[in-house]
């Protein structure tokens, strides 16, 4: 899959633009602060329905503007498909493919993106939810269906936030609440689900990600990933006991028992504590937890791995075809050998946008088209139109 067009309406600090783009790799070259990661970011939206910068929608929308539009003309072969993407500064979002609206969850089914920034050093030392994040997106990608199913957790996951809150502020304990009853058994249905999601995507991604990390940092570090699970007593507070909790048997037996024994802790407190909401994803090399063991380079090395092979997951399944590749403004923090090898791994995939501000910085086999970016200005090979503010 390629994007072939892409046309902005007050997307950043885009009042329009119009770019577009072939098979194979292209380039976005400028300084700082020019527009160059908005264009990366608009296309990574097509697939995820966020971005990889901010939390929220709104700063996506252009100062003095209500909504910002994203359209674009995807290819796999002989099809094509527009999506556009209304993305409103309040209010829910909209979408549409070839004329028929969609939800944004469904985006995934549409297109599959892959998109590697400076920001994904967070996946490996960061907190938590860095992680998640990255593993449910992919997770959407690769079964658009659970986009659903983790909206609907997110909402009994509030609900039975409020009904804690509100307990706790009257002083009422468990057996004055008997619809927390009902609550759980709706978090135990959809946290099941999200916890076995992740669990298989996780094992479908070793072997992939050893090959990618030894590929990209030319050793062998044994990297590994595991979900350490609050339903059978991680805290992701603590990280020593995070990596030792290790379970077995019924999930759903071992959900609700979770639930049973952190009840009176949870009205102390007002808050959720079981869940995939409070689960981790443990990465480690040479067998230490790479959050607080991993030099830089072994970091980025593994964040590059994680993405390269999620890549190669969706290329494997997909009906698609490749997903697109991004590196966003990458090469610069790697050295000669990584990126090489690292320009040797992407340059097999069917479309790869680079963004870089020293031209340099990319190799050479990655230079065949260059967009140059300045104040939003669109110049070089692919640049089609533009207006910014």
């Amino acid at each position: 899959m390629i994007v072939e067009r892409l046309s902005l309406t007050d997307f950043r600090n885009y009042a329009r633009a119009d770019l577009q783009l072939s098979s194979g790799p292209t380039v976005l070259v400028g300084s700082n602060g020019q527009g160059k990661t908005n264009l990366a970011e608009a296309v990574a939206y097509l697939a995820t329905a966020g971005s990889h910068r901010v939390s929220s929608d709104a700063p996506l929308v252009r100062d003095g503007s209500d909504f910002a539009i994203v359209r674009a003309t995807l290819a796999h072969g002989e099809r094509r498909l527009n999506v556009d993407v209304q993305i409103n500064r309040q209010g829910s979002n909209r979408a549409q493919v070839n004329g028929t609206g969609i939800r944004t969850g469904e985006l995934g089914r549409y297109a599959h993106v892959v998109l590697f920034a400076p920001e994904d050093l967070q996946i490996v030392r960061g907190d938590p939810g860095a992680r998640r994040r990255f593993a449910d997106q992919l997770l959407v990608q690769r079964y658009p269906r659970l986009s659903a199913t983790l909206a609907d957790y997110d909402r009994v996951l509030k609900q039975r936030g409020a009904l804690l809150k509100s307990a706790r502020a009257r002083r009422l304990d468990s057996d004055a609440l008997p619809t927390l009853d009902v609550w759980d058994d709706k978090l135990v249905a959809l946290g099941v689900e999200i916890i076995r999601a992740r669990e298989a995507l996780v094992r479908d991604l070793a072997g992939p990600i050893a090959d990618a990390y030894a590929s990209i940092a030319g050793a062998d570090h044994a990297p590994d990933a595991r979900w350490v699970l609050s339903v059978d007593g991680a805290d992701p507070d603590d990280d020593e006991r995070s990596v030792d909790v290790t379970e077995s048997g019924d999930l759903f037996e071992r959900f609700r028992s979770a639930l049973r024994e952190k009840r009176s802790a949870e009205l102390e407190r007002g808050v959720n504590l079981v869940g995939p909401h409070r689960d981790d994803l443990v990465l480690s090399l040479r067998g230490l937890p790479a959050r607080g063991y991993a030099s830089h380079g072994e970091s980025w090395s593994l964040a590059l791995a994680l993405r390269i092979a999620s890549a190669h997951l969706l290329r494997a399944e997909s009906q698609l075809g490749d997903p697109i590749v991004i590196l966003d403004d990458v090469f610069a923090e790697l050295d000669a050998g990584r990126r090489v090898r690292l320009a040797d791994i992407v340059g097999e995939f069917e479309q790869v946008i680079v963004t870089a501000a020293v031209e340099q910085d990319v190799p050479a086999e990655l230079r065949v088209g260059t967009v140059r970016v300045e104040a939003g200005t669109l110049s070089g090979s692919g640049q089609v139109d533009r207006e910014v503010s």
